[in-house]
């Protein structure tokens, strides 16, 4: 396993459901991995100037997901970054297509029961802003998980410390970082779509 210094640095994408750990994993993927760390629903929020709250109020969750879709194609460098994106960013048509042609993705999963409790800590995710967040959450989960599961690696962050799944996911990153270079010399392509099988489940 190279160094996770010597791999080329393509971005490393982690997507998977609010609450499964995406921001936290991914600032201590970046550190070890010396890559900038980037946010895509904060990135989003900055572009536009409001709350992705206001965003969705006024303009509907159709206008953010064409943010979100900016965002792929030229709201970030094309290497050198681990981006955290928001849980419904791989869902619309092309949009898994789009992060498997930009670099690496890993999928962060965690139990029904565990996204239910992290995410009722929260009432600042629009989506959720519902009558039934618990059935609002299952829904979306059910929805999702197919597509979460055939975009990249998965890894559970399911009762485990953060410092041992950031380690799995730069193990991962090491892994597969180097194939990515290899079938896309040239940096930040976003012209093709490559599938990928389905997710592989990690220990």
């Amino acid at each position: 396993m190279p160094s996770p210094l010597d791999v080329p640095p393509v971005n490393l994408y982690l997507i998977g459901f609010m609450g499964v750990g995406k921001s936290a994993v991914g600032r201590g993927v970046a550190k070890v991995l010396r890559h900038r760390f980037i946010d895509s629903d904060a990135a989003i929020e900055r572009r536009a100037g409001v709350p992705i709250s206001r965003l969705f109020a006024e303009k509907g969750e159709a206008a953010f997901r064409e943010l979100e879709r900016e965002f792929m194609l030229e709201g970030h460098p094309p290497q050198g970054c681990v981006v955290a994106c928001g849980g419904g960013l791989p869902i619309p048509p092309g949009m898994r297509e789009l992060l498997l042609d930009c670099g690496v993705v890993v999928c962060l999963f965690a139990s029904e029961e565990t996204i239910l409790e992290r995410t009722s800590r929260n009432n600042k995710r629009p989506i959720l802003n519902v009558e039934d967040p618990a059935a609002r959450v299952r829904q979306l989960l059910h929805a999702r998980m197919p597509i979460y599961s055939s975009t990249g690696t998965g890894i559970s962050t399911e009762n485990r410390k953060i410092g041992d799944i950031v380690d799995h996911v730069v193990r991962v990153y090491c892994s597969e970082a180097p194939r990515f270079a290899r079938a896309h010399p040239l940096p930040g392509r976003r012209n093709a779509a490559h599938g990928r099988g389905p997710m592989r489940i990690q220990p």
